[in-house]
């Protein structure tokens, strides 16, 4: 089936590595104009190069999305380059993990510093926020867009350690489903997909018993790879999906339901 993706102008944050770079090369192969956002400049002229190899136009912009000026800067130069953005995909996201208050010997050992919510929700929350908020006058005026937002099977279900992830990728589903309602009217799809355990560089770090566990909680029986994930955004974005929104896709392998 034809995913009428061809020539669209997409806007993929968090594009340098793992499941950004992935979904920046998907829509590439489906000759899609392709700009990534990140702040690791050292990987932009590499994945513009592979862009380019896999069918696609690229560009890359050093963007941060916590910064509101970043972001408008970084969004206004695509629009000059191609006039116009059709799809926005919020891959964007850090990790700060720590408990709320870690109790040792009757007291508080340790708590999740101010510092460490304040940087996830940074990226995770306000950097959706800034890069939708950024995009969607763009979009009225191209009469219509597909955004796209990274939420996290943990946003469903909570996680050990996480209270600052958790929060980013909860609050992420609300606002999908938010701007789904507010933004209908000008032809603009709004959907969030929910990944599960994902071999990214930092997953693959961990420890192999972690890993052999992570295995053990997915009912397929395996990680997932960050093209798991890319495709389920290319499907989202594409025509096949013209009356889909509002909606969070898991796309875990069966995590949520083997907890």
């Amino acid at each position: 089936m034809d995913s009428n993706l061809r020539g669209k102008v997409v806007i993929v944050t968090g594009a340098a590595a793992g499941i950004g770079r992935a979904t920046a090369l998907r829509f590439a192969r489906e000759g899609c104009r392709l700009a990534g956002f990140d702040v690791d400049a050292a990987r932009g002229p590499g994945l513009v190069a592979a862009i380019g190899e896999a069918g696609g136009q690229g560009r890359f912009e050093r963007v941060d999305v916590a910064e509101a000026a970043s972001v408008e800067a970084g969004v206004a130069a695509v629009a000059d380059r191609w006039g116009r953005i059709d799809v926005l995909v919020n891959n964007a996201g850090i990790l700060r993990d720590a408990q709320l208050v870690k109790w040792k010997d009757g007291a508080a050992a340790a708590t999740m510093s101010d510092e460490a919510w304040e940087a996830v929700i940074g990226v995770n929350l306000r950097g959706v926020f800034h890069c939708t908020r950024a995009v969607v006058p763009h979009m009225i005026r191209g009469g219509g867009g597909v955004i796209l937002n990274a939420s996290s099977v943990v946003g469903l279900y909570g996680n050990f350690g996480q209270t600052n992830y958790v929060a980013t990728k909860a609050g992420v589903i609300g606002m999908t489903r938010t701007w789904a309602r507010e933004l209908g009217r000008y032809r603009i799809r709004v959907n969030a997909v929910a990944p599960g355990y994902v071999a990214t560089e930092i997953l693959k770090a961990m420890p192999q018993k972690i890993l052999d566990t992570m295995v053990e909680h997915t009912p397929l029986g395996r990680i997932g790879e960050p093209d798991d994930i890319a495709n389920a955004y290319a499907w989202l974005a594409s025509d096949q999906a013209s009356f889909v929104t509002g909606h969070c896709l898991s796309v875990d392998g069966g995590v949520v339901v083997g907890t």
